[in-house]
């Protein structure tokens, strides 16, 4: 629905002069994806002439990798030409200036592209493979008139897509779809996803995943899926007051997890081979769908867009987990949230500046905007979600907007806004003083802070205080009781940004900002000892820290406390919301217990579970070594002889016999490297996993010598996928030899 910048600049601002009606968008996938890396497209645009005067002029911009061949304007041919166009270090675009017959103000003209797009080397923005294709908006692969990067967002409009040569594939993307073409009726941007998929309806809610063949039948995980999406529904329509209107849809990627359009969700494949849902999985759900609506549904677009898009929908995603998973679990999201911002708080801009070309702008709009909207949810109070309902009645919020609504906060969103972050609050060791405990407070910024500062007694209760920190200047917290104040904390809830975090508490909890690395550094220096004292300080404020717990138990495995290590690693797997790390370190934690104590079918089983979780390398690689260190395990005779294939052709010298084996567009980097300066290569496989239906991990020992290198030796982790014309080579996970 955005529309396009007239490329007029007017004090910094961008006079808007298109806007996109619906996207038209036919795809045709190659038939051979090693020896054709394009995708040949046609996309008709309709747009209209938003601005006050005839134009005759359209700048449309696309990748860089696109090579239009021809444009019609109202189905005759129109003039064009090309030039590059910088992104202030993102990806570089290109345009595409139209010459049209003029389009009065309020008219559409209706614009047809055709171009074919290159795609090198596959990645989880744009990939062409037998082994699946997709294409996400930041690929830049359909042109339109707003360029990505304004900061009032980009075109978002209805779509129609359809995707040709997908032959044997699923195609998937956002609405209502049937074979291979979707149509949206919400604003939305144009995607497409195609691979080998079974999908299914649960709950009302679809879910595609990867062919299971003989990995087995449909796994448990689908149906966790699918009620997580559908509970994130009726939360957000509760809160927001509306509904999607368009089907709701989760499809499980080797890559592009994350992204989210229109009710689809993009979630990691490998959250189905895990012990656990895990919090990563729960977050793009919920932060998916917030997305959806506020996007969408609910038009969000104008200066400082991220604030809303992002902060609010992460603000909410939050609270779902909360609801759902209760306050400790939410309460280490929070964390996470916080120490990731604060590691960029020194170098951030203002959000209402801030673009995606900002290599920090997901960190800052998402991570701190959560923290604005935090704030106004809690002044607001039993308000809050009326206010939201009511500035949104007419399906569009802007940040404008939401100033107006709250603006008895001004001085609180002038600074979090537009300026960059500079408060720090710092509070002093709680100080008995008679009858009374009091605590010393600082507050760095450049406005007043109201916080709240509480206080734990030895007792274990909670007492609260409301305190006033005149900014630059210093403040005093007071509280009467007589019981013994064992920790205080200034600004519980995380009202303000912040530039540090570590100093809010007293006793501190930790002595830098990130409290894994407070606890992994002592950990990497071997000091367990440390390392274990560390990490139940923070598990004494984060109990559902689950990272720290990882260490906690690794630590106490390191230093023969074997019980509390088993005791720490299986708690980690029986909670309610772990990570993907931590769900990958317990597994294989628990599989060098097993393997200690003389259980090689439960430490193969563990270690296996570890590889196929695909949460962490330095996880991976442990399982790895540890299964090989203990023999291997089966592969079937196409496995190894596709391995000997390999090996042959990597020491061919022959670029050509190493790419035959690999899926178009994958691990190129990889081939290049070896190819010609390899003399010796040998892959021994202990084991192959069958994933799903179409992929296999496959363990190795690997014997080589490269040119002017003495012979290396080591294991690797390959993937492999089963595809028409064969076993293909699509990823090189680790390859580890000295």
């Amino acid at each position: 629905m955005l529309a396009l910048a007239g490329t007029s600049y007017s004090q910094g601002a961008i006079r808007l002069t298109w806007e996109v009606v619906k996207y038209d968008i036919t795809a045709t996938l190659p038939s051979d994806y090693s020896a054709d890396r394009d995708l040949d497209v046609t996309a008709a645009l309709a747009i209209k002439n938003i601005s006050s005067s005839s134009f005759s002029r359209l700048t449309l911009r696309i990748s860089d990798q696109a090579q239009v061949s021809s444009v019609t304007a109202n189905g005759s041919n129109a003039d064009f030409s090309n030039s590059p166009e910088s992104t202030g270090g993102a990806k570089p675009l290109q345009r595409v200036v139209v010459s049209l017959p003029a389009v009065a103000a309020g008219q559409t003209t209706n614009v047809s592209v055709r171009y074919k797009l290159a795609v090198k080397e596959n990645d989880g923005l744009a990939s062409l493979s037998e082994a699946g294709s997709q294409f996400l908006p930041f690929s830049f692969w359909y042109p339109t008139p707003t360029s990505w990067f304004f900061t009032g967002g980009a075109d978002f409009a209805p779509v129609r897509i359809t995707v040709n040569g997908a032959d044997g594939q699923s195609v998937f993307s956002a609405g209502s779809g049937t074979a291979n073409t979707f149509d949206l009726p919400l604003n939305g941007q144009p995607f497409f996803v195609a691979g080998t998929y079974e999908n299914t309806v649960v709950e009302g809610v679809e879910v595609a995943y990867p062919k299971r063949g003989s990995a087995g039948a449909r796994p448990e995980r689908v149906e966790t899926l699918a009620s997580i999406a559908k509970k994130a529904d009726a939360f957000l329509s509760q809160r927001l007051g509306k509904s999607l209107g368009v089907p709701i849809r989760i499809i499980c990627v080797k890559r592009g997890a994350g992204f989210s359009d229109s009710g689809t969700v993009l979630v990691d494949e490998a959250v189905l081979s895990r012990a656990q849902i895990d919090s990563s999985t729960v977050q793009n759900l919920a932060e998916g769908l917030a997305k959806s609506y506020l996007g969408n549904v609910i038009a969000v677009n104008d200066d400082g867009y991220g604030v809303i898009r992002e902060g609010l929908s992460r603000f909410l995603a939050n609270e779902f987990i909360e609801t759902e998973y209760g306050e400790a679990v939410a309460d280490v999201e929070r964390l996470r949230q916080r120490t990731s911002y604060s590691a960029i708080s020194d170098r951030d801009a203002p959000l209402n500046v801030v673009t995606p070309a900002d290599g920090y702008y997901y960190t800052s709009t998402a991570n701190k905007g959560s923290l604005i909207w935090g704030y106004l949810a809690r002044s607001a109070g039993e308000n809050f979600y009326s206010i939201l309902k009511n500035e949104s009645e007419d399906n569009s919020l802007t940040l404008p907007e939401v100033r107006s609504a709250f603006s008895n906060q001004k001085a609180y969103l002038d600074y979090t806004i537009d300026r960059v972050t500079e408060m720090n609050l710092m509070i002093g060791l709680p100080q008995k003083a008679g009858g009374s405990t009091k605590s010393a407070l600082r507050n760095l910024g450049d406005i007043d802070a109201n916080v709240v500062v509480t206080a734990t007694t030895k007792a274990g209760n909670k007492i609260r205080t409301n305190v006033t920190v005149r900014a630059k200047n210093f403040g005093e917290a007071v509280f009467q009781t007589v019981e013994e104040i064992v920790r205080v904390e200034v600004d519980e809830h995380k009202s303000y940004p912040q530039t540090n975090y570590s100093d809010d508490v007293a006793p501190r909890i930790a002595d830098e900002p990130d409290p894994v690395l407070f606890v992994k550094r002592e950990f990497d220096r071997q000091k367990y000892s440390e390392a274990e004292t560390n990490a139940l300080a923070v598990l004494g404020r984060y109990p559902e820290f689950h990272d720290v717990r990882v260490l906690l138990a690794r630590s106490q495995l390191a230093a023969g406390k074997v019980t509390d290590a088993r005791s720490n690693f299986e708690k980690v797997l029986g909670s309610a919301l772990p990570s993907a790390q931590s769900i990958a370190w317990s597994e294989l934690g628990l599989g060098e217990i097993a393997k200690r104590t003389g259980q090689t079918a439960e430490a193969a089983s563990r270690f296996r579970a570890a590889i196929l979780a695909d949460a962490e390398y330095g996880a991976t690689l442990g399982a790895l070594r540890g299964i090989v260190d203990s023999g291997g395990g089966s592969a079937g005779e196409d496995v190894k002889a596709f391995f000997s294939t390999f090996d042959k052709a990597v020491i061919s010298n022959s670029k050509a016999q190493v790419d035959v084996l690999l899926a178009g567009g994958e691990v190129s980097r990889f081939s290049a490297s070896v190819t010609g300066s390899a003399q010796q290569w040998v892959t021994d496989v202990r084991f192959a996993y069958d994933v799903d239906g179409v992929d296999t991990v496959v363990g190795a020992e690997v014997q080589l010598k490269l040119l002017n290198r003495d012979e290396e030796s080591g294991v690797a982790l390959f993937r492999i996928s089963r595809t028409p014309s064969g076993l293909k080579l699509t990823s090189v996970d680790i390859l580890e030899v000295g």
